[in-house]
């Protein structure tokens, strides 16, 4: 008399070998799809965020992490209230309360009290601040003339101007004043 265990492992064997695949995941690898538009801008925004990390770091801001570029990009912090920030940046006041907490720390931002609302403040670029939006704006400005080299002048310049207008479109239908 066969074992049970063997009993079982002929079965399996069995059927495994008369059923049919039921998942796309079973079959041979295929080629991916063309990339659609999400991931055509998500890619070149990673590599500037991380040429403008990288550049920070080698002037000496390495306090300075991913994170942080959500209160410092464009237009920057310079002037505003926490919560234009908040709505420009997309992320919740949680979120940014403890960003801000930690750049000032830091000793890149202040805050100070608003001059037409004294329940409000408003933020400050430290020197040190300024130091690192620059250092930010440097290392942006070094990726758009490689880029311009790579695709030339005229049609860098045709992708500024189309994104140019996706941006403008999305800021006007979101009522969100990016610049």
């Amino acid at each position: 008399m066969p074992t049970p265990v063997r009993e079982v492992v002929k079965c399996f064997d069995y059927m495994a070998a008369h059923l049919k695949k039921s998942s796309r995941f079973t079959k041979e690898p295929t080629e991916p799809p063309a990339p659609l538009i999400g991931a055509l801008l998500r890619v070149p925004l990673e590599e500037v965020h991380r040429r403008i990390i990288e550049r920070l770091h080698e002037r000496g801001f390495n306090d300075v992490g991913p994170a942080h570029l959500n209160v410092f990009q464009y237009p920057g912090p310079q002037g505003r209230r926490p919560s234009e920030i908040t709505a420009h940046a997309r992320v919740s006041k949680q979120a940014l309360h403890y960003l801000l907490n930690e750049i000032e720390r830091l000793g890149y931002i202040e805050r100070r009290p608003d001059p037409d609302d004294a329940r409000s403040k408003r933020i400050v670029l430290t020197k040190r601040g300024e130091a690192a939006r620059q250092t930010i704006r440097d290392a942006v400005g070094d990726v758009e003339r490689e880029w311009s080299q790579r695709l030339g002048v005229r049609r860098f310049a045709t992708l500024k101007s189309l994104l140019r207008e996706v941006y403008d479109a999305v800021a006007a239908s979101d009522g969100d004043d990016r610049d």
